[in-house]
């Protein structure tokens, strides 16, 4: 009985996802572990949970020789060496829309609570205070709503305003024109124009080199005087002591600040403002959202300790699931045609050309591209080579690579072919899809046409096309007690050179092709297994 994959889990997960792994995986929960235990047990298993309380480094993933995944219950993976990981071939899992909700919900909370000055107002009030006019408020209905950034949390956030009665505008560059529409909110051509037209406005942007300190003294005085700001996106965004000087001069009404740019922040001139209210990065802390965290990380970790491909993976070449979805149908034709050429190809390869025909080419094939490379460079490596860090790999063995896309497709709605060479050898393979269960098929090899569906052992010969010897290639292996379970002949001319593949119903072992190759004379023979 093969031993259970083991799975280290370092916090408190939910049942639900517990119960998810439980069954074919053996489990071990450590918490609280010291640098020295985490070590000692991140080498034993083959795939390791983590929250915020662990921090995976270059050092500690130098211990994990069998780890496979690692699973972030959460959206960000700060605590986690990505470079370190990549390298070693470790598939790094995250649940980027686990909080969403939460995380649109307490905007809205913010919006609300600073509309109706309600933290002040609660605080006097337990005070012994009564001062009514002092804590007018304002209505929402009405007012515009200006979102930075319409990803899946600035999109609910739109939606629950827009129940409010809020006018929404949106800017985000990156977005399509169909988001908008299909969310029924107005764009923003640029940032400016959203300036002119909010009057509360909520961040939602990921920290990048162009999102750093873009909220800065200079922006604010671009704004409606009296805006509301709110921000539950990312620390760093925002100049705080911008914000700061900005509210204090009245530019600026008011503010809702979740995240800061050194956390934990334990002291910040935004702290001395009654009109700011904040809050220690709690924006995602709700039991449903830290759930979902932990069912979409065991449903991923399950996913890759089963070779299956996950959807929010963090070091592969595929930005979200809808990209995924569309590549997904070519993955297990991309994993044949780099085996097959793999083991076809004499030498080592030096020079790649992948060339994507029809409708494939108009999606984002990188991960398509690493499939292959993971393939074709386990043959000239010991290092555990997949499609996590085979361009890294092929980078380091200076393969070049080119990729070549078409979107017209002459003969199949799809084709990809693969090219190689080395200063001797040339070869090329390629393949479609078929059906709706999109089978993979081999078109051409070596530039001869062949119309031919994988299986797990395989046969190509090439001989010469005279008359008898079909039949002598199906005697010899009925001796040898080889089943040919179909076969298939490309020729580029009548009595030339042709070339035979064959699905077999077993493996041809060295003995079996040393002997087939003395009874039948044929000498140019390749056995394959995917």
């Amino acid at each position: 009985m093969a031993l259970k994959q083991k799975i280290l889990i370092t916090d408190n997960i939910s049942e639900a996802a517990f119960n998810i792994l439980s069954e074919e995986f053996e489990l071990e929960i450590r918490k609280g572990l010291e640098t020295l235990e985490l070590k000692n047990e991140i080498s034993q298993c083959e795939a390791i949970i983590i929250k915020s309380s662990i921090k995976l480094s270059d050092d500690i993933l130098n211990s994990a020789k069998k780890l496979k995944v690692i699973g972030k219950a959460g959206a960000n993976v700060d605590n986690i060496d990505l470079k370190s990981a990549t390298k070693k071939g470790i598939v790094i899992v995250h649940a980027p829309l686990s909080n969403t909700t939460s995380i649109a919900e307490f905007a809205i909370t913010l919006l609300l609570a600073l509309a109706k000055k309600l933290p002040m107002a609660n605080y006097e009030t337990k005070q012994g205070l009564w001062d009514k006019k002092k804590f007018e408020g304002i209505e929402v209905e009405g007012k515009t709503l200006g979102i930075l950034g319409f990803g899946k949390v600035g999109q609910i956030v739109a939606k629950k305003a827009t129940c409010l009665g809020m006018n929404v505008i949106a800017f985000d560059p990156y977005v399509s024109e169909d988001k908008y529409w299909q969310s029924q909110i107005r764009k923003a051509n640029t940032i400016e124009q959203l300036y002119e037209n909010a009057d509360f406005i909520s961040i939602h942007l990921p920290k990048t080199k162009e999102t750093t300190n873009l909220l800065n003294k200079n922006e604010f005085y671009k704004m409606k005087k009296g805006t509301i700001i709110i921000n539950v996106s990312r620390g760093g965004i925002i100049v705080e002591d911008d914000l700061y000087e900005s509210i204090v001069e009245g530019q600026i009404a008011a503010a809702g600040i979740d995240v800061y740019e050194k956390e934990p922040c334990k002291n910040s001139k935004l702290f001395q403002l009654d009109n700011v209210i904040c809050t220690p990065h709690i924006s995602s802390s709700t039991f449903e959202a830290q759930e979902k965290a932990d069912i979409i990380i065991a449903n991923q970790i399950k996913k890759v300790l089963k070779n299956e491909m996950s959807s929010f993976t963090i070091n592969l070449p595929i930005y979200n699931e809808e990209a995924f979805n569309l590549i997904s149908p070519f993955i297990e034709l991309c994993e044949d045609l780099g085996i097959l050429f793999s083991q076809l190809f004499e030498g080592k390869v030096k020079e790649l050309e992948l060339t994507f025909s029809g409708k494939v080419a108009g999606y984002k094939t990188d991960f398509l591209l690493n499939v292959i490379l993971a393939k074709i460079l386990q043959k000239y490596s010991n290092e555990i080579i997949n499609v996590v860090n085979a361009k890294i790999f092929a980078d380091e063995m200076g393969l070049k690579i080119k990729e070549v896309k078409n979107l017209q497709s002459q003969d199949y709605i799809n084709l990809i072919t693969l090219k190689g060479k080395d200063d001797n050898n040339e070869l090329s393979v390629s393949g479609t899809i078929i059906g709706i269960k999109n089978m993979p098929r081999f078109i051409s090899i070596d530039k001869f046409e062949i119309d031919m569906v994988p299986s797990k052992y395989m046969a190509f010969i090439k001989y010469q096309d005279i008359p008898g010897q079909i039949g002598k290639i199906g005697t010899v292996f009925g001796k040898l007690g080889v089943n040919i379970a179909a076969m298939h002949v490309g020729r580029k001319v009548v009595s030339g050179e042709a070339l035979m593949g064959l699905n077999l119903d077993c493996e041809v072992t060295q003995e079996m092709l040393e002997e087939f190759k003395k009874q039948s004379g044929f000498t140019k023979i390749k056995i394959i297994k995917l």
